[in-house]
């Protein structure tokens, strides 16, 4: 395949799209740069020397939980099925109070670089490389996923073939990280969480002037449809298929607030492409104030994306005729392309790019060279050489995530995708994190076992129940590797331990 034929695609945006676009792309990258400039060591780079405004880190955090995946997949959902993914945002909201006032005071208090270096000060530096490892795994691939959602709807915008999109989001995260470092990601974050915000709103300003009855036809519709629905009781105790739905379906409420909860407090509280940014404020109260706001901000962006989705639901339902995307999962992204008028197809099209631009080299090159290169590659170095190491993991990071984004873009129903990775390694990083934030237990070898041991598990059972062998929901990944992990440390650390620590 040549080059050329990866532009050949037809688009039906204009030049004031693209203004608006580029427009909006420069001015991100030039706020990344200079704000985020002036680098002098790696404190600089990973910390932002804690020097950053809590609302800041705030709207930077719900832009680095949202992404494109939410923008893209979340109207998808709710086009598809129903807005019975809202009831994981019950068990989320009781994850981040959950978050802000037991795992942040902990980081704190350790005054870590990133999340990883409190195991090392709980349990020992074995279980801090594990859980490195781990973060990397997770990480790589959810942002791989991410990466695909963006990169697909920017391909259906602008005619393009998935590979230049990719490529696309690639340079920009690069151009504003290698320089800036987690300033420049803090305050990009900040501004494109404005942008996808607002586009939201404009989106579903349009829909309802173009959606016969407005708001109750909106309603009248979708409610016929089923799309309103947001309860999933299941079926009841008495009911043949209730085993087999309490196993099987992530939507059964009690299985989706579990999975909210748990979900949130693993994907917030244990993976450092989060929580790094609310480390980069200058006080412990500050970083908790900045968790709970995210409630309001996720919850507000949340409703905004549902919302739109039934909205496109109800204006397909009364114009049939229209044309459909070979993927649903494109949804949005078609009909900014096809229906939208010039202008609203710019804005939209700069808010999937902001919110595509999500960047987790950051964090990655955070934790490589605090957790893994500093103290077992080359231990006594000067901070201009591990400044430049950071700025070059930054471009071996962004290349790698380029080329898992493009194998995930062979996948299905990419919102569920990404929860699915999550399941099989957030249960072994929560377990092992909560035992050492509940507990005094001592365990090092005891956690590696643990997490690797059900790592191997969930990965075997998510296959298993992909190929439909047997049959598990993806939210039962989580909780049995977070009980898991959390019952082999608790249990075989004082047998495996002679000491403390390593």
């Amino acid at each position: 395949m040549s080059i050329a034929s990866w532009f050949v695609g037809s688009t039906h945006l204009t030049g004031p799209d693209y203004l608006i676009l580029i427009f909006l792309v420069v001015v991100m990258i030039v706020l990344g740069n200079i704000l985020g400039s002036g680098e002098k060591d790696t404190q600089d780079f990973f910390l932002g020397r804690r020097r950053i405004p809590g609302w800041a880190a705030c709207l930077s955090f719900v832009a680095a939980e949202v992404s494109a995946l939410t923008i893209i997949s979340v109207p998808a959902t709710a086009y598809m099925e129903n807005w019975e993914y809202a009831q994981f945002f019950i068990g989320s909201t009781l994850a981040r109070f959950t978050i802000a006032y037991l795992f942040i005071p902990a980081f704190y208090q350790y005054n870590c670089t990133t999340i990883y270096e409190f195991l090392k000060h709980r349990f020992g530096a074995s279980t801090q490389y594990t859980g490195t490892v781990f973060f990397f795994i997770t990480r790589l691939l959810g942002s791989g996923v991410r990466l695909t959602a963006a990169s697909l709807a920017v391909a259906v915008l602008l005619g393009w073939k998935i590979v230049p999109a990719i490529i696309l989001f690639t340079l920009i995260a690069v151009a504003y990280t290698v320089y800036g470092g987690i300033k420049a990601v803090v305050w990009t974050g900040l501004f494109q969480a404005i942008i996808f915000i607002i586009g939201g709103l404009a989106a579903i300003a349009y829909l309802l002037l173009h959606i016969h009855g407005g708001w109750a036809g909106l309603v009248q519709v979708d409610a016929l449809a089923g799309r309103l629905k947001v309860w999933d009781w299941g079926p009841s105790v008495h009911d043949p298929m209730f085993l087999k739905t309490f196993w099987t379906d992530p939507n059964l409420i009690w299985m989706a607030l579990l999975n909210g909860y748990f979900g949130s407090m693993a994907a917030f509280g244990t993976d450092h492409e989060l929580m790094q940014r609310l480390l980069t404020v200058e006080t412990r109260r500050e970083s908790q104030k900045s968790m709970i706001w995210t409630t309001f901000w996720s919850g507000l962006v949340l409703m905004i994306y549902l919302t739109i989705g039934a909205g496109l639901y109800a204006f397909y339902a009364q114009n049939p005729g229209l044309p459909l995307p070979q993927k649903l999962d494109a949804i949005f992204p078609h009909f900014i392309a096809n229906v939208m008028p010039v202008g609203l197809r710019g804005l939209l099209l700069a808010a999937i790019v902001m919110a595509g631009v999500h960047s987790p080299l950051a964090s990655l090159t955070a934790s490589f060279v605090t957790d893994i290169y500093r103290p077992l590659i080359k231990k006594d170095a000067d901070e201009k050489h591990y400044l430049l190491v950071s700025r070059l993991s930054v471009a071996a990071f962004a290349l790698l995530l380029a080329a898992l984004a493009y194998v995930f873009s062979f996948f299905h129903k990419i919102l569920w995708l990404a929860f699915k990775i999550g399941g099989v390694t957030f249960g072994s990083l929560l377990g092992v994190f909560l035992l050492g934030l509940l507990t005094q237990r001592r365990s090092n070898r005891a956690n590696i076992l643990g997490m690797v041991s059900m790592g191997i598990l969930n990965a075997v059972l998510l296959t298993l129940s992909e190929t439909h062998i047997f049959p598990i929901g993806w939210t039962w990944l989580l909780l049995i590797g977070t009980a898991g992990t959390f019952a082999i440390g608790y249990f075989l650390g004082p047998v495996l331990e002679k000491t403390s620590f390593d």
